[in-house]
């Protein structure tokens, strides 16, 4: 972890060559809980650029722009002051790990939503973080409805090295794609790749298909 505003320029170099490798690969297909080339683990890695912003709640707000009819931000009371919902999820990560039934609190990603109503022509949704983070998604996969806004997981609040204020959920997706330290959120008419993106990771990231680069 790094408190000093540096990157983990190593952990980024290790995870550039495993593109290269195409890493963890089998070219296998199936539908089962664990997805392939993936492995069980009953701890949370702690795997992100490096940089783990030391936000409040009182520091924190959430942006949402682009093509929607009604862009809005939200501070920590107002976020909180949305409905909130339960899910139990697994998570994937695209570095060969899953875990089992997280539990996660929040806001739906429908529930936004039906609050910013994304035009017609919105087509893919990027989310940027407080440490410079981005990564893009299809709009179809975070508007499932298993998608939230986290502020808790296991019935406590996120932890600073796991995203907290708020990070993003997406179970179907690799876990790259639910960034951590959420800050905005914008619809787009086209794509846009994002950090892991740009640099050789899958645009969409499903990880019972492989998707892990391009």
């Amino acid at each position: 972890m790094s408190d000093d505003g540096k990157t983990n320029d190593k952990l980024i170099a290790t995870k550039e060559k495993w593109v290269e490798e195409r890493r963890g690969l089998t070219g296998r297909r199936n539908r089962d809980r664990l997805p392939p080339g993936q492995h069980l683990t009953h701890d949370w890695p702690v795997l992100d650029l490096g940089i783990h912003p030391n936000l409040s709640t009182t520091d924190w707000s959430l942006t949402v722009s682009g093509a929607v009819e009604s862009p809005l931000t939200w501070n920590w009371d107002q976020f909180r002051a949305q409905p909130q919902t339960d899910f139990v999820t697994d998570i994937h990560c695209v570095t060969t790990w899953s875990m089992y039934d997280s539990r996660w609190t929040g806001v739906s990603a429908l529930h936004l939503m039906a609050l910013v109503r994304p035009k017609p022509q919105a087509k893919f949704v990027m989310f940027r973080s407080f440490d410079g983070y981005t990564t893009n998604v299809p709009l179809e996969y975070f508007a499932d409805s298993d998608v939230m806004l986290a502020h808790s997981w296991q019935g406590l609040p996120l932890t600073r090295e796991h995203g907290g204020p708020v990070r993003v959920v997406i179970p179907k997706l690799y876990f790259w794609k639910s960034a951590k330290w959420l800050r905005a959120i914008t619809f787009m008419e086209k794509d846009s790749p994002g950090y892991w993106e740009l640099r050789g990771y899958h645009d969409v990231g499903d990880p019972w298909e492989e998707e892990r680069y391009r």
